[in-house]
């Protein structure tokens, strides 16, 4: 069953959301509760997607990146090198007898799968995923595309405030699926709502971790003119602010956005004090394992789908550079609330964006 969040309040969303708002550390009980995550090889240093998820375990526990006194006790995380790992990993987990195993990403959905069927007493979360039909699989989904509208508009309103002639955008997807679709449907239609007719390039890596690959596409489309590049790509992505990094230090106004974490730091040039990433796309990770944790805590874990949007606080932006104007900013928060009404209606799969005038017809996004 496919549910909001404003029904389900009970479980302990607003703990959930005033966690997440406030930073505040979960109160010590929590430890009670054990958890493994399971990770893709990027792992948790991605900077990004898997990063988010780790945080939201450490705030759970009342714990730092720095200092995560309940690691091996409460709570720990085994990343795969290699997918064929997913399914003993899960299997490790679930003999281990954890309270909730959490996985990320849509790539692990038919191995936890393979593995949840066997084990109705166990249960399980993954992040990205709404296929699965089992009582003991929590599903966390989000409204990326909403949080990727702002940050296209963004984008779009930077290149006129700098007075680029003829701005080209550029989208960098990790694997192609219906999840990476919603970040490049979604950013497509907030630049071309600003500049209708403005060129966009794509590339898919094909893997979520290969930095090298994208900082190499990134440099290619710099070169070529592209004023700003977007990335949903896992920490495939760092290679593209890497290389906003370098060109951003030789004098070059190029950006980067960020994706799922706030990236800012991530694009701090040497000794100036400045970011390459302009702003970033906040997929609130972080909120859904919180979300699942609590549930299991409180005796109210369900078999069902959640989806996290932008009226809970599941997809954002970050303010946190300065190049994004107060104007810009003032008018990203008009939008933002036309979104949360419904005045602003968002396309979230390909097939639906391909109908609206003016939108890409011959793009590589899949909604598979």
């Amino acid at each position: 069953m496919k549910r909001g969040l404003w029904p389900v309040l009970g479980m302990g969303l607003w703990i959930v959301l005033g966690a997440c708002g406030k930073g505040e550390a979960a109160p010590p009980q929590n430890a009670e509760v054990t958890v493994r995550l399971l990770t893709d090889d990027s792992g948790i240093d991605d900077k990004s997607f898997n990063a988010a998820a780790w945080r939201g375990i450490l705030e759970f526990y009342g714990d730092t990146w720095e200092n995560p006194k309940g690691r091996g006790i409460h709570y720990d995380v085994i990343t795969a090198q290699t997918q064929d790992m997913y399914v003993p990993n899960i299997r490790q987990a679930t003999d281990e007898q954890y309270d909730l195993i959490v996985t990320t990403g849509f790539t692990f959905a038919e191995a936890l799968e393979e593995v949840a069927a066997e084990n109705q007493d166990q249960k399980y979360l993954i992040v990205d995923v709404s296929s699965l039909n089992l009582p003991n699989v929590m599903q966390a989904v989000f409204a990326e595309h909403e949080g990727s509208y702002l940050v296209g508009v963004a984008a779009a309103l930077k290149a006129q405030a700098d007075g680029i002639v003829d701005p080209r955008f550029g989208f960098i997807g990790g694997i192609p699926d219906a999840t990476i679709t919603k970040f490049e449907v979604g950013y497509i239609q907030g630049i071309l709502s600003v500049i209708p007719g403005a060129r966009i390039a794509e590339y898919y890596v094909g893997d979520w971790n290969r930095p090298d690959m994208a900082k190499s596409q990134a440099k290619n489309w710099y070169d070529s003119g592209v004023y700003i590049i977007y990335s949903a790509a896992g920490n495939s992505g760092n290679g593209t602010i890497a290389q906003a990094k370098e060109y951003r230090t030789q004098g070059r106004n190029v950006w980067a956005i960020g994706v799922d974490s706030d990236q800012y730091e991530e694009g701090l040039l040497l000794n100036s004090g400045e970011s390459a990433v302009l702003t970033s796309m906040l997929k609130m990770v972080e909120t859904a394992i919180l979300y699942g944790l609590n549930a299991v805590k409180s005796g109210g874990f369900k078999g069902e789908v959640i989806t996290f949007d932008m009226e809970v606080g599941g997809v954002g932006y970050s303010t946190k550079n300065a190049a994004l104007t107060s104007g810009i900013a003032a008018r990203l928060e008009e939008i933002k609330q036309r979104i949360i009404s419904g005045e602003i209606k968002i396309a979230k799969t390909y097939a639906e964006a391909k109908k609206l005038p003016g939108f890409p017809q011959n793009l590589n996004a899949t909604d598979n």
